[in-house]
């Protein structure tokens, strides 16, 4: 995919990912009006969990506790019975609790609103902290997740091993009006259309832009 075709790029995903539900997160996000807490919280359990299974999660823990210090008031048994059966719920719930003390403590019960910031945090990794100055904040940042990072290579448009060197890769070339949404309309594109093995590319509207690097076997 060529830098100028990432325009055109952007509008057919927009428009084909509307027949799909939106990523579990940016629902959170709306609907806490963009609170920055449960939107960290509720990608801290999305990692490695299913989208169902996070936003039923994320209920049960949220009808407990909305604050940093509502939470701390919870025994750590208590956020684990709520926020299981995410992947790993026991280390999960230890980072709530540290992640609780260190806002408390450290930002007067605030989430930090920088990237650096947050990857201070107990359990905070890039894909987090960039959803949360993102979603959280409005800010300028890159979430790459694995389907942000498969997609952009399988295109073409970066040639990256790792989401770590696709972030950096896509802030240099990626149109900066574009950094906010790109995971957001990636993720679901990734998990219902260009999928990790054998992608639909005979119903993919990009097939014409998109290099297919990688690909062996599609659909």
């Amino acid at each position: 995919m060529r830098q100028q075709q990432i325009h055109a790029a952007i509008r057919i995903v927009a428009r084909e990912i509307c027949r799909w539900p939106e990523p579990v997160v940016g629902v959170v996000a709306k609907e806490s009006n963009r609170d920055p807490f449960p939107i960290l919280m509720s990608t801290l359990l999305s990692l490695r969990t299913k989208d169902k299974t996070t936003r039923e999660a994320g209920d049960r823990l949220f009808a407990l506790a909305r604050t940093p210090a509502t939470m701390l008031e919870l025994p750590l048994k208590k956020v684990e019975q709520a926020i299981y059966p995410v992947g790993f719920y026991r280390t999960k719930a230890k980072s709530i609790h540290h992640i609780c003390h260190r806002l408390i403590d450290d930002y007067g019960g605030k989430v930090p609103d920088s990237i650096d910031e947050l990857l201070t945090l107990p359990g905070v990794g890039r894909k987090t902290a960039n959803l949360v100055v993102t979603l959280g904040f409005g800010k300028p940042g890159i979430c790459v997740d694995i389907h942000v990072h498969r997609i952009s290579n399988r295109w073409g448009y970066i040639d990256t091993k790792t989401p770590e060197a696709s972030e950096e890769a896509l802030r240099r070339k990626l149109p900066k009006q574009y950094w906010i949404i790109y995971n957001d309309l990636l993720v679901p594109y990734g998990q219902n259309l260009c999928l990790p093995v054998s992608p639909w590319c005979s119903t993919c509207k990009l097939a014409d832009m998109c290099d297919r690097a990688g690909v062996t076997k599609s659909r």
